[in-house]
């Protein structure tokens, strides 16, 4: 059973699977799907495409230069039969699995070594830009005493304003006249007021 490798995104397209596609120059092209396929017609470019395995290569995000990868382009070459290379064939098959895995594992950890103090620095950062945004149990206690402060004095304003306003509206007597006339206002069931 030969498995070929799709022609667009190099994924592997098992027998009965996909699509063939020969050109006039009798090059012979297989998809493992449709999407392939079609991209390929509409003539872009694999690496281009981050879900392509040839993007990946290139930017670095799966390993290129590896021993292993070497034997996987050497196994498709025919070799008369032999029960004894089948045998070691075959324990060889199971080690290349287990080395290739273990080197990707130690490639994916080298390459995201720095990527978890990096978020925290940025999460960081966002938090102390965004303290104002915090519900009032998460802000620090600096924060809130700045914002205390920043609140009396808007309230003391708020009072001059107030009382400005009213000694240049009302004559003294008049001020301390409504001060003392207070009305008691009872909310009558059907909606309204009236006085007591």
């Amino acid at each position: 059973m030969r498995i070929e490798t799709c022609s667009f995104c190099s994924q592997p397209v098992y027998p009965s699977k996909g699509i063939q596609f020969v050109r006039n120059d009798a090059r012979v092209f297989r998809f493992c799907r449709s999407k392939c396929h079609k991209n390929f017609k509409m003539k872009r470019n694999p690496r281009k495409l981050a879900w392509t395995k040839s993007f990946r290569k290139a930017h670095g995000k799966e390993m290129v230069v590896d021993g292993a990868l070497a034997l996987s382009a050497r196994r498709n070459v025919p070799v008369r039969y032999n029960r004894e290379n089948v045998a070691t064939a075959l324990k060889a098959m199971q080690r290349y699995s287990e080395v290739k895995a273990r080197r990707e594992r130690v490639f994916y950890k080298n390459r995201m070594a720095g990527n978890r103090e990096r978020q925290l620095e940025m999460d960081k950062k966002l938090v102390e830009e965004n303290q104002h945004l915090l519900p009032k149990e998460y802000r620090t206690a600096q924060e809130m005493a700045e914002e205390a402060e920043v609140g009396a004095m808007e309230v003391d304003e708020m009072e001059e304003d107030l009382e400005e306003d009213m000694e240049e509206e009302l004559p003294t007597k008049m001020r301390n006249a409504n001060l003392k006339q207070t009305r008691k206002m009872k909310m009558k069931v059907g909606g309204g007021f009236e006085e007591e």
